[in-house]
């Protein structure tokens, strides 16, 4: 008997609809179960898994030879979440649940051997995909995983199943649990509580603290420079306190990009802060770009509408560092394997901070350097120009002095800094209204010229800049969006000089370094 239910199959960070077909001959004593449709090992051992399952909650496994068909066929299918659409279609076949319900029911599971339901990955596309297919009209998943189905589906009733007899009860009326319905509308992403990492905590560094408001208020990348102990990492970790908050478009896809990759807490089914992520120096591309045979995101897809923190930058292998430039430039990543090609999004805040030498004291007044020129240079030549083109804002950071060593903490909190930013970006949105920008960091060369324009006196400083620091024209564009940036912080409508003057000074690392 030929019976059909429905899962979905996650590729890259989207989940496509999965028709699952059931061919049970009934005929013989022993059973013989293939399973057809690009299959991976997870899934070609679910029937076993399948099998015990029944077994352990009264059901019957059909006799004879057994064919199930994953279609459409072209679709890689991986992953455990196919045990429970499977064993409702053996169900199925053997007349025990309703047809006609079941054609309207996406299931999702991963089956233990006593037929208890356990969580898989992907609910939040898994949820998108039941909520936009106009044929659905409920979702079944794992009892873990409801929340997070819940808010993808966004008004489509998601139910949690603890055991495979439970989803078996929903198709013959005897289910008791109620649906779980949520709305996005519900979700309130502004969260004022205090961070337990607040810039308050940072002595001294009034120059990196303004810099990091600055690239926080337009999406800037920020490069800092500047011996060990100068609070290069401890500013870092503090930047997502100041961002503004996701508006709720940023958290869904942000929190898709986790559910895939089985990163959201247990206790969180819907990202409320920013991503921060912080990869260690060893990283391969694939592990920051993504890759893998069916390609995964990668750290930069994860850091996608939040921050990537690269520590001691020059240590990165090159390569890697330069398959950073295309997504820097355009937001996301396209990565072709056998399997297909993806694109991630890749829309980020990049911070980085490096030694200005390998023993991290060229410069210093306090401790002598040892390294020699040809170290030094070879220790910066990790760093290629066109991306350093690509970082908006260079801050160099001094050693702190005894008196501000010994001092408390007297630093501006977090919240009244991000009072700032988040007037800042107002200012943006109100300016970029149907172009479908975000910040002052995305304008393309169009809005820059609209956007940007300058005074005679600002003309005049610039252009001198440029012949003294060397600058290239996509230096000069960021040196314009910097300074629009900062005119936003100040509420002004037009850049002044002072402004082209602050932006022009986080670009003087250019000459002075390399």
């Amino acid at each position: 008997m030929l019976s059909k239910t429905f899962s979905v199959a996650i590729n890259g960070i989207d989940a496509n609809k999965i028709e699952i077909e059931v061919n049970a001959t009934q005929q013989g004593e022993k059973s013989f179960v293939t399973i057809v449709g690009l299959p991976d090992t997870a899934v070609k051992e679910s029937k076993e898994r399948v099998r015990s399952a029944l077994k352990s909650c009264g059901f019957k496994h059909p006799r004879g030879s057994t064919v199930i068909n994953l279609a459409p066929a072209d679709i890689k299918k991986e992953g455990a979440g196919f045990d429970l659409p499977i064993a409702l279609g053996l169900v199925a076949s053997t007349g025990l649940i309703k047809r006609d319900k079941l054609a309207k029911t996406i299931l999702v599971g991963e089956l233990a051997l006593d037929g208890s339901v356990r969580p898989v990955k992907g609910m939040i596309p898994a949820g998108i995909a039941a909520k936009n297919d106009p044929n659905i009209e409920a979702l079944l998943v794992p009892a873990a995983n409801v929340e997070e189905a819940a808010i993808a589906a966004d008004g489509l009733p998601v139910y949690p199943i603890s055991t495979l007899a439970d989803a078996v009860n929903y198709f013959t009326d005897d289910f008791t649990a109620l649906p779980h319905i949520r709305n996005l509308e519900e979700f309130s992403i502004i969260d004022d509580a205090i961070l337990a990492r607040d810039f308050e905590d940072v002595k001294g560094q009034t120059v990196a603290k303004r810099a990091l408001e600055v690239a926080a208020a337009g999406g800037h990348n920020l490069l800092m420079i500047g011996a060990p102990g100068t609070g290069k990492s401890m500013l870092a970790k503090r930047v997502p306190s100041i961002l503004p908050p996701l508006q709720v478009e940023e958290a869904l896809e942000s929190s898709k990009i986790h559910s895939v990759m089985g990163l959201l807490p247990a206790d969180t089914p819907f990202l409320k802060e920013r991503p921060y992520r912080a990869p260690h120096h060893t990283i391969s591309d694939a592990g920051l770009l993504g890759g893998q045979t069916i390609p995964k995101p990668g750290e930069i897809t994860l850091a996608h509408n939040g921050v990537l923190f690269l520590d001691e930058l020059p240590e990165f292998k090159r390569n890697v560092l330069e398959v950073l430039r295309q997504p820097l430039e355009n937001g996301d990543v396209t990565i072709s394997r056998a399997a297909g090609t993806f694109t991630f999004p890749a829309r980020f805040m990049m911070l980085a901070a490096m030694n200005p030498c390998p023993c991290g004291h060229h410069g210093s007044m306090q401790r002598e350097c040892r390294c020699s020129s040809h170290q030094i240079q070879r220790y910066r030549s990790k760093i290629s120009g066109p991306l350093l083109d690509r970082i908006d804002i260079h801050v160099e950071l001094t050693p702190l002095s005894d008196d501000e060593l010994m001092s408390a903490p007297k630093g501006e909190k977090s919240c009244e800094i991000r009072k700032r930013v988040i007037n800042a970006r107002a200012n943006q949105q109100k300016r970029f209204t149907g172009l479908g920008l975000y910040c002052n960091a995305q304008m393309e060369p169009a809005q820059i010229q609209k956007f940007c324009k300058l005074d005679l006196e600002s003309q005049s400083y610039l252009r001198r800049s440029i012949k003294e620091l060397q600058l290239s024209a996509r230096a000069y564009d960021r040196i314009l969006r910097v300074a629009r940036t900062i005119a936003d912080l100040e509420d002004s409508a037009n850049i002044a000089s002072q402004h082209i003057f602050e932006a022009v000074q986080y670009r003087d690392l250019d000459k002075r370094l390399w």
